[in-house]
């Protein structure tokens, strides 16, 4: 799709549509449970970025039979699980592979009515932008790669990623978002553009307001960077303006690429702070980082301070 949405969605009848997305990548994490966690929350976040309640779910399997222990395998399914439960889908079967490197993610199906699955390029001129997970886990993904407070970085990703976000759709959606997106692959700063050059409007991002993971926001003032960072930050620069007065970390930042991160909704100015009080009442994360600031053809994010 030439807006980048987050899922497939397709109408049935004028009541109902279904909402299709698929996900796996390799492990990032020692953990196998945990790694189906993380990456089964990963899955289902598509769903509940579109508005859409998870249905049913399909487990995806690459994984090296003769050189890796089947328990490894087991242990991730079961992780995987647990989180389809959560959402309150249903595990329908799946495939699998024999590979050289282990992979697992889940496809999902959800549904929506027709006229209220959220796309990520409906934002209005004035609304405001709220995230709902802090930024940086991926860099605590290459700290532990790296061998770097291992544990620590461990225990930090796996809490932050494999939260679902289902509590934070269903605040949301009280408050009639007019887009919404997950922040994964493409960045904080990425799919903030995909969400402006999608509805051709102008976006502005207030660093000060952005929640980063502590640790994160240290090991990257130390250049512990992923590579994919520098690739989205390629990729972008051209629609992208940043302040000078901005710290070289919080850009960095920006653009790392996350794993199970939280969501971003646009939500009316008058509703945006009541949204925000309610999601922090709930135990979430959230912070209000942006608005939308006006029409721009091509697409067009501002950073500041």
């Amino acid at each position: 799709m030439s807006t980048a949405d987050d899922a497939g969605v397709f109408r049935l009848n004028k009541d109902t549509a279904i909402v299709q997305t698929l996900d796996f990548f390799t492990p990032i994490v020692n953990s196998p449970y945990d790694f189906g966690r993380i990456a089964a929350a990963n899955s289902l976040s598509d769903i509940y970025a579109m508005g859409a309640i998870p249905l049913t779910a399909m487990n995806i399997v690459c994984f090296p039979e003769k050189n890796m222990d089947q328990n490894i395998l087991k242990e991730t399914l079961e992780g995987g699980l647990e989180k389809i439960y959560e959402a309150k889908a249903h595990l329908v079967g799946g495939h699998s592979v024999d590979d050289n490197e282990f992979k697992y993610g889940l496809s999902v199906t959800g549904k929506v009515h027709p006229k209220r699955f959220i796309a990520n390029f409906g934002a209005n001129i004035s609304d405001k932008l709220i995230l709902t997970k802090p930024i940086g886990t991926g860099i605590l993904a290459t700290a532990i790669k790296g061998k770097i407070d291992a544990d620590k970085c461990e225990k930090i990703l796996v809490k932050i990623a494999s939260e679902l976000n289902k509590k934070s759709a269903e605040i949301m959606l009280k408050y009639n978002p007019s887009a919404c997106t997950d922040v994964t692959g493409f960045g904080l700063a990425g799919h903030l553009l995909e969400m402006a050059k999608g509805g051709k409007k102008e976006i502005r991002l207030f660093t000060k307001n952005i929640l980063f993971i502590p640790e994160a926001y240290e090991y990257a003032s130390i250049g512990l960077i992923p590579a994919g960072a520098y690739s989205i930050k390629n990729h972008c620069e051209k629609n992208i303006k940043i302040d000078k007065k901005i710290d070289k970390t919080v850009i960095d930042l920006i653009f790392d690429p996350q794993t199970s991160g939280g969501l971003i909704t646009a939500i009316n100015p008058q509703k945006a702070e009541t949204c925000l009080k309610e999601m922090q009442d709930n135990g979430i994360d959230a912070s209000l980082i942006g608005e939308i600031a006006g029409s721009h053809q091509s697409g067009k994010l501002i950073v500041e301070n």
